[in-house]
């Protein structure tokens, strides 16, 4: 901590050059951890990857479509073996790609898209073995214009630093291509069709590496305030356990040996209530509670206020069962209900309004001795579940995929259009332990 606020406080002139060298190389390593994000926390690392997914498989079909009339035209130069082999390189994986982002996960993602950009490369080597020197009468070879697709390709398969290294061999085997296919060629000419893949392709590079670097970092400070949020529920929970023994010391400790002291002799009243003194210490020392763990009250709290964060207007309610005092719920089981419930709150906010009708939400708690049942419900616009795209995460993984990774969790959607939400997330505690 120390050694980066002297860097940070260095002058201008003593860090010009090395600071700039040292936050280049942070961006190419931190693009590592971008393409590693995946765990039960990263929603919205999930979410932009599989909708840039499925842009991307989209945009390869379409272009494909584009090119087909000078494929078909540059075509008559090659043998046919190698238009098809080409052409199933540069645009097969692309419908796969846009398939597998609407039903699995990144890592089918990464892997889709590694082999678009690696098959784009084979196409670019074939290129000799089917096409004559300076054999294409146009200013460019077909797949010279699919080399931005490809290197997009790259920005959802690997790291920044990979990325970027294949940017510059993508963008330079395409140059080299149309060197040695294209009849009439002049340097001018080569360095402006480099430049010109270069700049593109750096320009997708860019955005596709702020997308899902800025939804890795949601995810990083959703859970840093999710573990903040559950380390001051359990500080809270000690201290008020600190202040109940402190006040039984006061009131049942103190005040018997004062009683004792006065009373001289043999008194039934001072013997009951040394006898009762005694039973409290018991119960305070069985009941001595682990500092991860919330008792009911402390729980119901960190929900409460996890919720009103989002919206403070959304009613709260609290329904207890009898032996709810000896509920204790793990901190990171009560931060994982507290995260599903605060998606199911934000896509209500965002989705559920009807126009001229206020829509009402509210939450319930109800605990019991080893569980506890969280409903909330909205009267809002509601939805059909099945017409739910896969991409769509706020449900599937926010919601139902947190709750099923958490030991002795589970959740439950019901909608309809025009009849409102209600989610229901129970915690049994099996396995908390």
């Amino acid at each position: 901590m120390t050694a980066s606020r002297v860097l940070d406080t260095a002058p201008p002139r003593e860090r010009s050059v090395p600071a700039a060298l040292t936050q280049f190389s942070q961006w190419l390593r931190g693009g590592w951890s971008v393409a590693a994000a995946e765990g039960p926390d990263t929603a919205a690392y999930d979410r932009i990857m599989r909708r840039l997914g499925i842009s991307m498989g989209i945009a390869g079909v379409l272009i494909g479509c584009a090119e087909l009339p000078e494929i078909a035209e540059q075509s008559r130069l090659a043998p046919v073996w190698w238009t098809v082999v080409a052409t199933l390189l540069a645009f097969g994986c692309y419908p796969v790609l846009a398939v597998v982002s609407a039903v699995s996960g990144t890592r089918a993602i990464r892997i889709v898209s590694g082999c678009a950009a690696v098959c784009f490369l084979g196409a670019l080597a074939t290129i000799p073995l089917a096409l004559q020197l300076h054999t294409v009468d146009a200013t460019t070879v077909w797949p010279y214009r699919v080399t931005p697709l490809a290197v997009t390709a790259a920005v959802l398969a690997w790291p920044t630093r990979i990325t970027v290294a294949y940017l510059m061999v993508a963008t330079s085997s395409a140059a080299l291509a149309i060197v040695y296919t294209v009849a009439e060629i002049h340097p001018a000419t080569i360095i402006e069709n480099f430049l010109r893949a270069l700049g593109l392709s750096a320009l997708f590079v860019w955005c596709g590496t702020a997308a899902t670097g800025a939804a890795a970092r949601v995810d990083r400070e959703s859970a840093i305030a999710s573990r903040r949020a559950g380390a001051a529920a359990a500080a809270q929970s000690r201290d008020r356990e600190r202040a109940r023994f402190a006040a039984l010391i006061h009131d049942a400790v103190l005040s018997t040996l004062l009683e004792a002291s006065r009373a001289g002799t043999h008194s039934d009243v001072l013997q009951r209530q040394a006898e009762r003194t005694l039973e409290q210490l018991d119960e305070c020392r069985g009941s001595e509670r682990d500092p991860d763990l919330l008792d009911a009250r402390s729980a119901v709290l960190f929900l409460r206020a996890a919720v009103q964060e989002i919206n403070p207007s959304i009613r709260f309610a609290t329904r207890t069962w009898p032996g709810f005092d000896d509920l204790r719920m793990p901190v990171h089981s009560a931060s994982t209900i507290a995260a599903a419930l605060t998606e199911a709150v934000r896509n209500s906010l965002r989705h559920a309004a009807v126009p001229a009708r206020e829509v009402r939400r509210a939450v319930t708690a109800t605990v019991s001795a080893g569980s506890i049942r969280i409903v909330f419900a909205d009267d809002g616009a509601g939805f059909d579940l099945a017409a739910v795209s896969a991409d769509r995460l706020g449900i599937s993984m926010s919601i139902l995929g947190r709750m099923r990774q958490l030991a002795g969790g589970s959740a439950f959607v019901e909608s309809q259009p025009g009849e409102g939400t209600t989610v229901t997330l129970v915690w049994g505690g099996d396995g908390s332990r």
